[in-house]
Formats: C-alpha cells, sequence, structure tokens
C-alpha cells in the first residue's frame, strides 16, 4: 500500500477548500483516507493565517513512514518550511550522494571535456 498525502476538495463551485489528507494511492481523489492533517483554502488572502494550516508533527511522522506528498501538498510543505526543496534538472531528482559516471570511471571531468569523450 503507497500511501500519499494530498489534497481533497471541498466547498462550492468557484470557492475551492482543501483538506490536506493521508491516503492510499489508490482511492478517489474525495474517497476515504487515513488522517487529516491540515487545510487550504486558497480564496483566503495569502497572509491569512487561515490560508494553511498544517499538523507538522503529523506530517513529519508520515513522511517518516514512508508517505509520498503530491507536487501542490510538497509546495505547501515548502511553504511551511518544512523541506529543503529537492535539487532537481529537466525534472528528474538529483542524488549528490551518488558518484557520476566519469568519477565512478575514474576519469576526472575535466579529463573527458579536454579530450572531447561523450559520457
Amino acid at each position: 500500500m503507497v500511501v500519499r498525502i494530498r489534497l481533497a476538495r471541498l466547498g462550492c463551485r468557484n470557492h475551492p477548500f482543501y483538506r490536506v489528507v493521508v491516503t492510499d494511492s489508490k482511492t478517489t481523489r474525495d474517497g476515504k483516507q487515513l488522517e487529516v492533517v491540515g487545510f487550504y483554502n486558497p480564496v483566503a488572502a495569502k497572509d491569512d493565517e487561515k490560508r494553511v494550516r498544517l499538523k507538522m508533527e503529523r506530517v513529519k511522522y508520515w513522511l517518516s513512514v514512508g508517505a509520498q506528498p503530491t507536487e501542490p501538498v510538497q509546495r505547501l510543505l515548502l511553504r511551511a518550511e518544512h523541506q529543503a526543496p529537492p535539487l532537481s534538472v529537466n525534472g528528474h531528482n538529483l542524488n549528490l550522494n551518488q558518484p557520476t559516471i566519469a568519477r565512478h570511471n575514474g576519469i576526472s571531468p575535466e579529463a573527458i571535456f579536454s579530450i572531447g569523450l561523450q559520457v
């Protein structure tokens, strides 16, 4: 079971209101949820405290047990200063701990560019 942290839409037409919920990835957007961990009101003013409210200790717990936030929820968490932004290039996440191909083969990157080899 893959657990996701995502938004469930509430509210009326043209007046959206979202709950930040923890749910199984196979359920529908507004389906059964495991836990409600906050809300997001995009209609409220940007400086209003009622725009976003998250239970950060519960969000940290779910992230520690492997829950994956969706992109909108990840942006909300970044605004709440919870997560550092992942390093990405063209939509691919970079892992700085993994050695690159040039270092793995024992050839420095400067040597590759000076010789004209293509990786």
